[in-house]
């Protein structure tokens, strides 16, 4: 036992910790990109062939495609059992393969990431400054700080969000390239001829060689603006005689801000992504430890800062589990204390604990496993009935020294008679988990690690109860200590022998009516049944981690500087909120559609505001609706991310259809009906069918008659309004664009592209509105498919109160209710997996029942005692089920585990009894009546310390205690609301089930039924 312990507490400390067990999902996005292209060719030229090529593919969950101007992405998420690198090499494959069948104009061919959706950042570092350019700063962040923390071990990547990478824009005024007879694609040749980067070759001499460096390359915008453009009038024209060149940055429709009390400043935005299975704290701490030195390698006017850090949350909530195991085994210690009244015989199977703990540390290590909510979650629920067998082993040799033997032979004899009841204890115990660790999906992976770790604890706390436990036994309790009764001792001794007594009568009692016993089992069986219907389902119970996610939707077509504007007013309420510590705030093409804002809300610590995350949510929800123009969705971050496409709200609701024409009506039709419904909120689409468009008509005879064609036409167009990626920068540390665009003030309206003129191969130049017509309408902003066809994604958030499982089937009940054949409808991502998991979980309940069945069949040699053993099982069921009702709880997947924890923790008790009237029959002849009867008095004491240590154990986390307790609370009350009313039902109701089984079992038999007379 001393290596157990030794080798546990290594284990302990090379443990990682986390915040969830590692879940990785095999998927990958693959991009395209078509420059120009508008979203309706993206997605029937790009998009379509890619999902076709594909679906050949084996072992594809879900395949999604979003398709917006000049880009299509394709996200393919295969089945958990799928291995990431072989999946990757048959979409290179299928990429290769597809090729000669996408447009030739794609400048590369697509490319593909490895992308797990259920990543999460662990810390956010904001690098600002109120005097240094955004593209300096960008520099330093991606050439400086991300490539330092992404080689600390556990960091994955570091991602780099509203980057703001520097570029040379050269913003041509078209009046200007009139006025010289230019053409804006004699400016664009002259970028690419004046700005280059060749090899030059070598100079070898006699006694050196000599490297030649042609001064070919420039480096900022003042060494651009002298090129020569043309010559006019046997004089150079320069390039800033026809445009605005300046240091400006790649994306200018691209802006993020951080805000914080003080105010606000433009940001760049770090985000530290770790590896699975790596230590959160430590990761986090290894971050911490560099900023010192980053902060004295830049600028004083440059400051980096901490955002938030999720590792806060996990210290605070591993913390607070520390000290709930640690009130739990001193709950646990006190029962034991409080029904044996000696030291040293508390202590003993106090020991059984740690070395129990310690042990299981040693599995999780084995296996890989992390310390986690779950993995803590087990150890916690452990404390509470891993005692049991000591307890069980303890009692019954307590009870030989107490009728005279000496401890030693009351070890030994003790043991002998308890061991076979703690072999079937432990054994069906640990077999309850067995159909968890077979769970396939998500649920499987999560829960895959509880199981283990539980199982692992009960195992080993077998092992010690019958081997150290006696041991100690036998070496420390005496008799005389035992014997002496102090003050507290007598009360608890009177306390229980009344109580002993008053079981005694109605135990008889209810023997003698034993009818009445059986329909209160039928009753309490209906009820069960009744209340698995009327307790509201949810899925993975939301977690107050300090943080919000507001999304912003302006109207379709909104300008980048008008989203800037609503970003202004929005962050104004925002950062009014007492609540809310400080946040991040993005919009523009960086960050989705340019009529989206984001905003990642970092708030106060839990400990330090009244209000919870949701309620501070349905605060500032209602403040931000007062708003015309856009709509905004506040939401939870997901304990976990689920599926590759995300909406604005936890949940989506996703239709199809092979008619674009009648999906697109009916989606909208479906949308305002689900909006309507009083359990959701924050409905929307991400339908977006009317953006402004400018449709062009080449009047092509007259071009090619003028020396043009439709190349050239389109190519000068993207060379104005692209803009165009002209030229390449090669600096020192990264390469940086050289963009060629008209002046600001002629990309504002459609009236602008008359500006535009051509220049023929003969010198002329044509003006754009002599070939070209223009006409106004509306188009997609974006095109989306699921599988192969289009689709529209309906996404919906929950009203306060409502469970997943309400809101679930009222939209389904609309949906059904008004869609034609031709339009089908399925739920994505948490959704989806909920529905899955309703039918997995009530399987997954049978199966253990089965198996637990199976065991007790196996280890009794008989069909019959194990119906006598689960028969308190409904009482187990009801009482959780009403408790989970009445303190407003849902039934979710914590609590799903909390019920097949109870199929286990119930049958110990009778167990303990029918295993003592087993012995009586056989060894000493006596009728089942007597011997249940004597079998429930003698384990009566036991029984209820074996209750009383898993109702307190559990008790902590019913009672929601410390970070993250509201997401564990439903497991503890399911759990302490079973152990309430099955120990009510089971005292009475196994001896009535043990009797008649018994009655059918020794048919036909003389020995007699009736009731012992006491």
């Amino acid at each position: 036992m001393f290596g157990v312990g030794v080798f546990g507490l290594l284990s302990y400390r090379a443990l990682p910790v986390s915040d969830l067990p590692n879940v990785d999902f095999p998927t990958l996005n693959v991009g395209a990109g078509l420059p120009g292209a508008d979203p309706g060719t993206m997605g029937s030229a790009v998009a379509s062939p890619l999902e076709r090529q594909f679906t050949t593919i084996a072992g594809i969950d879900e395949m999604t495609s979003s398709s917006s101007t000049g880009s299509s992405n394709v996200t393919l998420q295969f089945d958990l059992g799928r291995d990431i690198d072989s999946a990757a090499v048959d979409v290179e494959t299928a990429i290769s393969a597809v090729m000669p069948l996408l447009p030739a104009g794609m400048p590369t061919p697509p490319s593909f990431r490895k992308f797990n959706p259920a990543d999460q950042p662990i810390m956010f570092l904001g690098l600002t400054s109120d005097v240094v350019p955004m593209y300096v700063l960008d520099d330093y962040a991606e050439t400086m700080i991300a490539p330092r923390i992404s080689m600390i071990g556990g960091v994955s990547q570091v991602q780099v969000q509203g980057a703001q990478k520097y570029a040379v824009r050269v913003q041509v005024d078209p009046n200007k390239l009139h006025a010289e007879s230019i053409g804006i694609n004699e400016v664009n040749q002259a970028l690419q001829n004046w700005n280059v980067n060749l090899p030059t070759g070598q100079l070898f001499g006699e006694e050196a060689t000599y490297n030649i460096q042609a001064g070919g390359q420039l480096m900022d915008a003042d060494a651009f603006k002298p090129v020569v453009v043309a010559f006019r009038h046997g004089a150079p024209v320069r390039l800033d005689q026809l445009a605005h060149v300046v240091d400006n940055v790649e994306d200018n429709k691209n802006a993020s801000w951080l805000y914080t009390k003080a105010g606000a400043r433009r940001a760049i935005n770090l985000q530290v992504m770790k590896q699975p299975g790596s230590n959160t704290i430590a990761v986090t701490d290894a971050v911490r430890s560099l900023l010192p030195a980053f902060q004295s390698q830049l600028p004083p006017s440059v400051h980096l800062t901490i955002r938030g850090d999720r590792s806060r949350n996990i210290r605070e909530a591993f913390t607070d589990i520390q000290w709930t195991m640690a009130l739990t085994l001193a709950l646990v210690v006190a029962v034991i204390f409080a029904f044996l009244h000696s030291g040293s015989a508390t202590v003993i199977p106090a020991l059984a604990l740690p070395f129990s703990i310690l042990g299981t540390f040693s599995v999780m290590t084995l296996v890989g496993y992390t310390l986690d909510n779950l993995s803590m979650m087990a150890l916690i629920l452990s404390i509470g009935f891993v005692v049991d067998d000591a307890i069980v082993m303890l009692e019954n040799i307590v009870r030989h020294i107490e009728h005279g033997e000496q401890p030693f032979e009351a070890a030994l004899k003790g043991s002998e008679e308890i061991g076979f009841t703690i072999l079937s204890m432990t054994i069906s115990l640990a077999a309850v988990f067995i159909p968890i660790l077979f769970m396939s999906g998500i649920l499987g992976r999560l829960f895959r690690e509880f199981a283990v770790t539980i199982t692992a604890a009960i195992l080993i706390s077998g092992v010690v109860s019958v081997t150290l436990t006696p041991t100690l036994c036998g070496r420390f309790i005496r008799a005389d200590r035992l014997h002496a009764k102090g003050r507290f001792a007598r009360f608890m001794e009177r306390q229980f022998a009344r109580m002993f007594r008053g079981y005694e009568w109605s135990l008889g009692v209810v023997l003698r009516h034993r009818p009445v016993m059986l329909a209160v089992f039928a009753g309490v069986l209906a009820a069960t049944v009744a209340m698995f219907g009327i307790v509201p389902k949810g899925f993975i119970p939301d977690q107050d981690n300090d943080s919000l996610n507001v999304m912003v939707q302006a109207a379709q077509g909104t300008s980048y500087y008008e989203m800037v504007g609503n970003v202004g007013r929005i962050a104004s309420i925002i950062n009014a909120n007492p609540y809310v510590d400080s946040f991040f705030a993005s919009t523009g093409g960086g960050f989705g559609s340019m009529n989206m804002a984001r905003f990642n809300l970092q708030l106060a610590p839990r400990r330090s505001r009244p209000l919870s995350a949701a309620e501070i949510a349905q605060q500032i929800r209602p403040q931000l609706l007062r708003f015309p123009g856009f709509r905004a969705f506040v939401s939870l971050p997901p304990a976990i991310q689920i599926g590759g496409r995300m909406g604005n709200s936890s949940y989506s609701l996703t239709v199809q259809s092979a008619d674009t024409t009648i999906l697109y009506a009916w989606a909208k039709r479906l949308e305002a009906a689900i909006a309507e419904l009083p359990v959701v909120q924050d409905v929307s689409d991400d339908m977006q069918m009317q953006s402004p468009r400018v449709n062009l008509v080449i009047d092509r005879d007259r071009a090619a008659a003028l020396g043009l064609n439709a190349s050239e036409i389109e190519s000068s167009l993207y060379d104005g309004f692209g803009p165009q990626w002209s030229s390449t920068i090669y600096g020192r540390a990264a390469q940086y664009k050289v963009l060629l665009e008209l002046d600001p003030q002629y990309q504002q309206d459609a009236g602008s592209l008359d500006k535009l003129a051509f220049k023929t191969s003969g010198g002329a130049l044509v003006p754009f509105e002599s070939i070209v017509k223009r006409q106004e309408s509306v188009g997609p902003q974006t095109v989306n498919h699921v599988g192969e066809l289009p689709a529209v994604s309906i996404s919906f958030g929950l009203r306060p109160g409502v469970s997943l499982g309400a809101a679930v089937d009222r939209v389904n009940r609309a949906a059904a209710a008004m869609l034609p054949a031709t339009v089908t409808t399925a739920f994505q991502g948490s959704a989806k997996t909920f529905q899955q998991s309703m039918q997995n979980l009530s399987l997954l309940l049978f199966v253990a029942i089965g198996v637990v069945y199976i065991v007790l069949g196996m280890l009794y040699e008989s069909y019959v005692h194990p119906i006598t053993i689960l028969s308190g099982l409904p009482s187990a069921g009801l009482g959780a089920l009403i408790t989970l009702y009445l303190f407003g709880n849902e039934l979710n997947i914590y609590s799903f585990v909390g019920l097949v924890m109870l199929v286990g923790i119930v049958k110990k008790n009778a167990i303990m009894q029918i295993d003592f009237a087993l012995e009586a029959e056989r060894r000493h002849g006596k009728a089942p009546a007597e011997a249940i009867y004597e079998g429930c008095l003698i384990r009566f004491r036991p029984i209820m310390m074996t209750t009383m240590a898993a109702l307190l154990g559990s008790l902590p986390i019913a009672l929601g205690f410390g970070a993250g307790g509201e997401a564990r609370r439903p497991l503890g009350l399911a759990v302490v609301g079973g152990l309430l009313v099955s120990q009510l039902i089971t005292l009475y109701l196994t001896p009535v089930v043990y009797t008649y089984l018994a009655a059918i079992r020794l048919r036909p038999s003389s020995r007699s039924a009736s009731t012992p007379r006491r």
